[in-house]
């Protein structure tokens, strides 16, 4: 079946699945985009930025600010830009960066979950629309004549746009859940980056501000 076919045999409820189509493409394709970025670069960005600050901090300010554009890279590039801030100051710094980024990564889920939702039911819709239509054109005196087989057919055409909707959706809950399954691993990078750089941070504070009060 063609396309022009699709669009003559599915009836209304096609052409805002078609549209629900492209806005779907197109945010998976960007999403993919930006995914496969961020995660080619984020081993050596946190690698490069955590040797450093082992053992010389300057450097790592250096290293996380040439990688601002990675969300990793700006993450950490936040406290590490502080001049020799409180230890509660670099802690906050740390969370309101994370927070920062880690929103940015779910830029398109929206779209995707408005698909999802939308798509299934704009084809239940087409199917019913022509269900109504079909047998809105026969009367008892056809049935069980030649004259039910436009009818039949009908019918067959009208569940296109069920069959349309499913296909939509299905395709987006699959990189919907893909792209789910890259932020929760985001959120595990980030918490175990943003508590190494602190310990290492806490450490040089202490070593510099020997009679100053732990701080928990």
């Amino acid at each position: 079946m063609t396309l022009a076919e699709l669009i003559d045999k599915g009836g209304v409820a096609i052409w805002p699945l078609l549209f629900l189509s492209i806005l779907a493409l197109g945010t998976i394709i960007e999403r993919i985009w930006f995914w496969s970025k961020v995660l080619i670069k984020e081993e050596l960005i946190l690698n490069s930025i955590m040797d450093a600050a082992m053992t010389n901090w300057g450097k790592a300010g250096e290293i996380a600010s040439r990688y601002r554009n990675h969300p990793l890279g700006k993450f950490l590039n936040t406290p590490l830009q502080l001049d020799n801030p409180d230890p509660d100051v670099f802690h906050l710094a740390l969370e309101t960066g994370a927070d920062d980024e880690l929103a940015l990564m779910r830029k398109g889920d929206k779209i995707l979950e408005g698909v999802i939702a939308l798509a299934p039911l704009l084809g239940l819709l087409g199917t019913v629309l022509g269900l109504i239509r079909s047998l809105g054109s026969i009367s008892v005196s056809d049935l069980g004549t030649a004259s039910t087989t436009g009818v039949t057919l009908g019918i067959g055409e009208s569940l296109i746009s069920t069959a349309m909707g499913l296909i939509v959706a299905i395709i987006s809950v699959v990189f919907y859940r893909l792209f789910q399954a890259f932020w929760f691993n985001q959120v595990r990078i980030f918490r175990k980056a943003g508590s190494d750089l602190e310990v290492i941070y806490r450490q040089r504070w202490h070593q510099t501000h020997p009679n100053s009060e732990f701080i928990s």
